[in-house]
């Protein structure tokens, strides 16, 4: 949500400077670093993140509305991102019956496979690279500031 400021922004100072930056370089480096850990079962991060998603789901399917808002995915992106799945076999799509407009992603057995091997080195990845890196002070403030920069960012969402 910008400031409405008729002469000019407010600009960061250096402390507020230093810790967007390091927040922007850390959030990156991290993802791409998990990303890099998850090649080895040819997964990226949004492919994992979409069947860890499911494999949560009753019946290990979601709708693809539901699920794009959950795994923080555009609409046409989640689409994408199906096609190439379904490809590898991951998952399918089926038509909603009580929506004709509407489909779910379901989770093949190829793709529970695939989640199941890879789940256990992405958590060793995320405390080798995240989380070891943090005392229990650390990880608690932080998710307490970050359900606040969520809170915020739904109730001033344009939706």
């Amino acid at each position: 949500m910008a400031r409405q400021n008729a002469t000019s922004p407010t600009w960061l100072n250096p402390a507020e400077m230093k810790a967007w930056r390091r927040y922007i370089v850390a959030s990156r480096r991290l993802l791409e670093a998990l990303d890099l850990d998850l090649s080895c079962h040819e997964l990226s991060m949004a492919d994992y993140e979409i069947l860890a998603q499911l494999s949560d789901a009753p019946d290990r399917q979601m709708r693809m509305s539901e699920l794009a808002d959950v795994a923080m995915m555009s609409r046409s992106r989640l689409s994408h991102r199906i096609k190439v799945m379904e490809k590898e076999g991951w998952v399918k799509r089926e038509a909603c019956s009580e929506d004709k407009r509407g489909f779910f992603a379901v989770m093949t057995p190829k793709g529970w496979k695939a989640i199941v091997a890879a789940a256990p080195d992405h958590v060793e990845s995320v405390r080798a690279r995240f989380l070891d890196h943090l005392s229990k002070n650390d990880q608690a403030v932080l998710a307490e500031i970050f359900e606040r920069v969520s809170t915020s960012l739904r109730e001033n969402s344009p939706d």
